[in-house]
Parts: C-alpha cells; sequence; structure tokens
C-alpha cells in the first residue's frame, strides 16, 4: 500500500476514535438516537476502509477481519442500547476501545507500506542536479521511482512560447524515462516531486509546461522538493551585497511552494534563510530554517564520480585530442555562460572570437572543448537579439572549420572529467571544476578592448 494511501485511512481511524468519543458521551447524556446515528456512520465509515484494503490488499487480509470484528462491536452496542445494558457508558467506551485499538495496531504493523518518488527534470544537460537522489531512490526496495522529463519552451522577447524542446530521448542509457503523458498525477498521486527548475512563469528566457510549475505540481504530492540545477560561489551569508545580488535566483516561486528545499552548502543555505526572511518579515525564519536544507548539490556527488571513474573520450573527439605517436593534447574546458554575455554584449562576442582565434593558432598542442551555457542561444535570442546573428556566424564557423570540439551534448560530467583545465566565464561550472583540483582561469571581456588600443 502506498503511504499517502495509509495517511487516509489513518485519518479516517481517527475519526472513527472522534466518534466513539461522541458515542459515549451522548450515551452518559441519555441521547440513545444520537448514539445509534454515531454508530451507523462509524460502521459506514468501518465498512469503506474495509473495501479499500481489500482492494489494495488482497481478500482475507488481517486488517479488513479487524474492522469486520469492530462492526460485529458496533452491533453488539447497538443491541444493547435497546436493553438494560443501554446506559452503561463505562463498559461501551471500553468495547469500542479495545476493537479500535487491534484495528489500528494492524494497520501500523500489518500493512506494508511502500512509496513513489517523481523526478521531473527538464532540460537532459540539468539531471546531474537529481541524478545522486535518484541513485538512492533507486535502491531502495520500498520505493518506486519514475523519471519524467518534461518539456519546456523558448520564450519570444514578449513573452509568448516559441518552439517547444523534449528531451527524454538524450537521458543516460541506464536512466529509464516515463513520459509525461504517460503517468497520471492525480491518480498515482506521488509521495514526493522532486524539480530543479525555480522559475514557474518568472523566467524571460524560457518556461517548462505550465502544468510543471511549482504552484500546480504541490497540488498532487504530499511532498515537493525543489533542488536549484545550478551551484554557484560559497557566499558570505551576512554580506548584504552578496545577497542582493543572489535575489533573483533565490526568491522563485519553487523556493516558495516547495516543502523542501536542498541547496550546496550550510553557507548557502544561510543565504537563503537571510534572503527569503527579509522578504516575508523576520517572524518567518524559524519556517525557512526548517524548510531549507544545506546538505549538498548532486552536481558535486555526479562530478566526483564521474572523476573518479574512466571517461570514454568518443571516436570523433580523439581525432582532436590525440597525436600522431599516441599521444593526447592537453584539452581545455572553454566554458561561455549567460550573464557573462548579458553584462558584456558585444564586448563578449568579440573575446569568444578572440578566444578561438587564439586556441585555432595554437591547435598542435591543445584542444579546445568549447561547451556554452545549454541555455546560452535562447537566451541570446530572447534577450540580446542585436548579438544573435555575430554569436550565431561564430558557432557556425567553428562547427563547420571542425579543428576543435564543440560540445552540446547533456553530459557536463564527461567534458569536466576528460579535460586538463578550465577557461572561460564565472559560472556554476567553476565550483563543479574546483572539486577536480584542475587549473581554473576566468577570461575578461575587458583584455580583448585593451590589447587593441
Amino acid at each position: 500500500m502506498r503511504r499517502y494511501q495509509r495517511n487516509i485511512l489513518n485519518e479516517m481511524i481517527q475519526t472513527l476514535w472522534e466518534a466513539a468519543d461522541q458515542t459515549v458521551k451522548q450515551v452518559q447524556s441519555g441521547n440513545k438516537d444520537a448514539a445509534n446515528a454515531l454508530l451507523q456512520q462509524s460502521q459506514e465509515c468501518a465498512i469503506s476502509m474495509g473495501n479499500t484494503i481489500e482492494t489494495l490488499e488482497g481478500e482475507g487480509f488481517i486488517t479488513v477481519s479487524r474492522l469486520e470484528s469492530f462492526c460485529e462491536t458496533l452491533f453488539q452496542i447497538a443491541q444493547m442500547l435497546s436493553s438494560e445494558d443501554g446506559s452503561d457508558a463505562a463498559k461501551i467506551g471500553k468495547m469500542l476501545q479495545k476493537s479500535l485499538i487491534a484495528v489500528e495496531n494492524s494497520m501500523n504493523n500489518d500493512i506494508h507500506v511502500t512509496t513513489e518518488t517523481v523526478f521531473l527534470p527538464y532540460k537532459a544537460a540539468m539531471w546531474d542536479s537529481l541524478e545522486s537522489v535518484w541513485l538512492k531512490t533507486k535502491e531502495d526496495p520500498d520505493d518506486t521511482s519514475f523519471v519524467i522529463p518534461i518539456p519546456y519552451y523558448e520564450k519570444n522577447p514578449d513573452g509568448t512560447f516559441r518552439e517547444e524542446f523534449y528531451e527524454a530521448d538524450m537521458y543516460p542509457e541506464d536512466v529509464p524515462v516515463t513520459g509525461y503523458r504517460e503517468y497520471d498525477f492525480e491518480k498515482r498521486h506521488p509521495d514526493r516531486i522532486y524539480i530543479h527548475n525555480p522559475y514557474d512563469d518568472a523566467n524571460f528566457v524560457t518556461s517548462v509546461h505550465p502544468f510543471f510549475y511549482s504552484k500546480n505540481l504541490k497540488k498532487f504530492t504530499d511532498e515537493l522538493i525543489y533542488i536549484p540545477y545550478f551551484v554557484l560561489d560559497e557566499p558570505d551569508p551576512d554580506d548584504k551585497e552578496i545577497l542582493k545580488k543572489l535575489e533573483h535566483l533565490v526568491a522563485m516561486p519553487a523556493v516558495i511552494n516547495a516543502d523542501k528545499v536542498i541547496v550546496q552548502s550550510e553557507a548557502m543555505k544561510k543565504a537563503y534563510v537571510n534572503i527569503m526572511t527579509g522578504f516575508a518579515g523576520k517572524e518567518s525564519r524559524p519556517y525557512w530554517e526548517k524548510k531549507i536544507s544545506g546538505e549538498g548539490s548532486p552536481k558535486f556527488d555526479r562530478v566526483l564520480r564521474a572523476s573518479a571513474s574512466e571517461q570514454e573520450i568518443p571516436p570523433k573527439w580523439r581525432e582532436k585530442t590525440d597525436n600522431p605517436d599516441g599521444s593526447r593534447k592537453k584539452i581545455i574546458l572553454y566554458n561561455t555562460g549567460i550573464q557573462a554575455m548579458l553584462d558584456n554584449d558585444m564586448k563578449m562576442v568579440e573575446k569568444i572570437r578572440d578566444a578561438l582565434r587564439v586556441f585555432k593558432e595554437n591547435k598542435d598542442t591543445v584542444t579546445l572543448l568549447w561547451r556554452p551555457h545549454p541555455l546560452l542561444e535562447a537566451t541570446i535570442r530572447s534577450l540580446r537579439p542585436d548579438l544573435w546573428k555575430e554569436y550565431e556566424e561564430i558557432v557556425r564557423q567553428y562547427r563547420e572549420e571542425d579543428w576543435g570540439i564543440y560540445d552540446d551534448s547533456a553530459d557536463l560530467d564527461r567534458a569536466i572529467a576528460v579535460s586538463d583545465a578550465y577557461y572561460g566565464d564565472p559560472s556554476s561550472v567553476v565550483e563543479l571544476y574546483k572539486k577536480t583540483e584542475k587549473p581554473i582561469m576566468i577570461q575578461n571581456a575587458e583584455i580583448i578592448e585593451k590589447v587593441r588600443k
């Protein structure tokens, strides 16, 4: 039996206890008609419970027998009410108590409870923010888990949906996926739902399907859990300027609507708590302290696991990474992010163009592995349409010349594991890369301008 189903039955048990208490009080008051009415209602409730349990657990299940005995007790009490013993409230109370205890004990001890957990990733490249939780869940024999990729849309500058993306075929082979149309959320009512999209309709660039907004999902589960798809620089949670910069990532619908929020560290938890307390008022601090957990990001788990194991370099990549003598060139992971582009506009376009020129000149000794943020193109098209043609041309030329690797796959961890150093923009990838203890260099869009003067 699912946990949520037993929770409903437990609520019905409490209703029977309350009815038993009221029955005794009505007997004490001499109101036998009201007592009989309560006995009738209790019998109907017990029959309903028995039918539910029999459907879920099979005929002859022991808890159903206990409920049948309880109904027999109700009948005996109804008979007593028309006899001389009908005023013995203490005796009636003991009979009800003994029978209900037997039902409740069987509910708690004889029914095997299972749970159902749903994971709702939207971009396959961000699956690493949920993966290690899924791995633990699928090892639990009492839990059934479903990975259900959900559709998302790029937005036009006016906020309307432009193009639908559905990446169900891009997940690792060992991750069984379920189509979002195949799972009935209302009927199945999963015990837990994990999400990694915080925005609902508050993102100017993309949106998941509105059905999967956190404000809607909370209707269909006992526990909605949000884990950010990103990791950030470790903050000073008492620095007001840092907190101000984090607000646009923290004060989001999923943080408000989720029952639990899991972030990358205790320091980040304190930052979240301080920010949300600032919005909701100081009296809300205990609520956020309880709701937000700093137990760590699954993204860190994934990087460490990938770094500890051998990562196979695709054959097409090897054409660029391997020397004729079989030795391997140094591989530089070049990561271009969203915020750097939004902050620097055309300067960043020129910076990317110049960086590619330098790496091309050194391609005989170094292999460039260029991996833009998965949402960079969509962001430029939506928020910086004047830059789109320039950026699109850079990508097109790089891919056509084919002297370096262009990685737009869902496997960020492979790129981190096989590369020897990081070069690029400040981003969540930097925080992941730190775990490898390999060299990191941050690019500066201003350097181009200074060199050219």
